[in-house]
């Protein structure tokens, strides 16, 4: 096989999804976030592995996403467009049943004009300034919205990774203000907002990243293995270099393995610097540029070189190789390409 291996732990998804409802709330509902076509894992098989651990609402970025979260999970579950009613949507909003998140009054106009009977929730801003009606524009259509029956209005938090940060319960204050005495479910967390306690669970709590086995939630299993094949091996001589431009330079006699990943991947080349592979415990460095199709790993202290090395596992996680580029687990999972042999366990 000349192409890299992607493993993807279904039972872990699975037991991710259920150690965080059972942080939510006794009363709360557990919802699945399976944009990005599951954080890049597939949402089909990821939506169906969830609906089965008990979710029975999912949110999705945009209406195109929902085409195969509803083949998974089949028509009776909600599905939530984080983005709303957009232009063009009108129609899979109403043929697949999904509860748009309306922003704006655009949206609201457009909605109402086109689906009036249709199910809909409203999404506001509490400060992150990004999705979501701002208090004024709320306070105008706030009644006439109520009156319809919104499905739920949620918001969400710009720092909950960080639980001291001022913001989160700056915006829990906004929230609360917003939402005094709707009557209807409301929603204000994310994975972050889960763990930062009940405060902020409100009647819906929408787990993303955590599930995934990615940061802040500690206590997650690892989702996703990634095994890349060897190619080729060589000596390489004390002054020679290995790669473009002749970054690495050989200190002491070396074997270099070849293997089969590159950016092409979305294993970024900033990881270079800073990233091993691993033969099971053993780190064995990057060396030079990680290319479009290949990378040098020093592979100079095995005794036995394997016919594949691993670039995600529990020792190197998704957040490790999110801390080595200077970016999020989110990008690391969401990057990866097209050309894995994908197998699920579980």
């Amino acid at each position: 096989m000349s192409t890299a291996s992607l493993n993807i732990d279904l039972t872990a998804l699975r037991h991710n999804w259920t150690r965080l409802d059972a942080k939510s709330a006794p009363q709360v509902e557990t919802a699945a976030v399976v944009k990005a076509n599951g954080y890049g894992l597939e949402a089909e098989k990821v939506s169906k592995t969830l609906f089965d651990a008990g979710a029975r609402r999912f949110f999705v970025a945009a209406a195109e996403e929902a085409v195969a979260v509803r083949k998974a999970i089949g028509p009776a579950p909600k599905i939530c467009v984080f983005s709303g009613h957009m232009a063009g949507d009108t129609d899979l909003i109403r043929d697949l049943d999904l509860i748009p998140m309306l922003n704006s009054g655009e949206q609201v106009r457009r909605h109402f004009n086109a689906l009036p009977m249709q199910n809909f929730g409203i999404q506001l801003d509490t400060g992150m300034n990004r999705l979501g009606m701002e208090a004024p524009e709320w306070d105008s259509l706030r009644a006439d919205l109520l009156a319809k029956g919104p499905d739920m209005v949620m918001s969400h938090l710009a720092c909950a990774d960080d639980p001291a940060h001022a913001m989160n319960a700056q915006q829990l204050a906004e929230f609360r203000r917003m939402t005094n005495g709707l009557g209807v479910p409301l929603s204000l967390s994310a994975t972050g907002g889960i763990l930062m306690g009940s405060d902020y669970h409100f009647d819906i709590t929408r787990p993303g990243i955590g599930m995934y086995g990615g940061f802040p939630f500690e206590e997650a299993e690892p989702v996703v293995q990634v095994t890349i094949p060897v190619i080729q091996i060589r000596d390489v001589a004390v002054g020679e270099t290995v790669g473009y431009s002749n970054t690495w330079t050989a200190q002491r006699p070396s074997r270099i393995a070849t293997v089969a990943g590159g950016y092409a991947d979305g294993i970024q080349r900033i990881l270079g610097a800073n990233t091993s592979l691993y033969a099971e415990n053993i780190a064995c460095p990057i060396v030079g540029r990680i290319s479009m199709d290949m990378i040098a790993v020093d592979v100079t202290d095995l005794t036995d070189v394997p016919d594949a090395l691993g670039l995600l596992n529990a020792v190197q996680t998704v957040d490790t190789l999110a801390d080595n580029a200077g970016t999020i687990g989110y990008e690391i999972l969401t990057s990866l390409g097209v050309r894995y042999n994908r197998t699920y366990i579980g």
